[in-house]
């Protein structure tokens, strides 16, 4: 097909099958991809803030995965269906359902027994569902998305900041998120929760 996507530290290489699932076919290269998908996002935001959605609803897999088709349905065809390879990141591609299936039963758990504060809970499911890397891509920005609508729609608090910058390009936002991020894969949550807020 001919797309260049000049991947950057922590971005996850597709497969040839997965850039086949690309739905226009005049993208040529990274910066054209990250825009239309941006607008996708941006909709899908949007959808997000003007929707009514019940706390339970939020920790389902039915809602993780429909989220994720939101962020990326204009663009790739696979949007929100668990990946079918497995990636240098992420658990293995047959253990995405079982693992989410714990991370949202953990949720729960968390918020009914207010384990953690709001933000902790939201960026602790954050972290975690990227670890799993249920999708071939957009990890990162459908973490992020799910996060903020944790905080929104459960606990009526104000979304995430996550650096006010853009964290899909390289610069010193993407590295402290990128810092922020392994803090977190050490159990050190601080960084990755001062940063969803700075």
């Amino acid at each position: 097909m001919g797309l260049n996507l000049n991947l950057i530290d922590g971005q996850t290489p597709l497969d040839e099958d997965e850039i086949d699932g690309l739905l226009i076919p005049s993208i040529s290269n990274r910066g054209e991809l990250d825009e239309f998908e941006q607008q996708n996002i941006e909709e899908a935001v949007q959808w997000s803030i003007t929707r009514n959605i019940k706390p339970q609803t939020v920790l389902s897999e039915s809602f993780v995965k429909e989220v994720h088709k939101r962020m990326f349905n204009q663009v790739w065809r696979w949007a929100g269906d668990f990946r079918r390879t497995n990636k240098n990141l992420g658990v293995d591609k047959w253990q995405i359902a079982t693992e989410l299936n714990k991370l949202l039963q953990d949720a729960m758990f968390w918020v009914e027994n207010d384990t953690y504060p709001a933000d902790e809970i939201a960026v602790r499911f954050k972290h975690r569902i990227v670890s799993i890397h249920s999708f071939a891509n957009g990890n990162g920005r459908h973490s992020r998305l799910m996060a903020d609508i944790i905080v929104d729609k459960i606990y009526k608090k104000p979304v995430f900041n996550w650096g006010a910058g853009n964290l899909i390009k390289n610069g010193d936002v993407r590295t402290r998120y990128l810092k922020a991020f392994k803090a977190a894969d050490n159990g050190d949550y601080a960084m990755l929760l001062n940063f969803a807020r700075s």
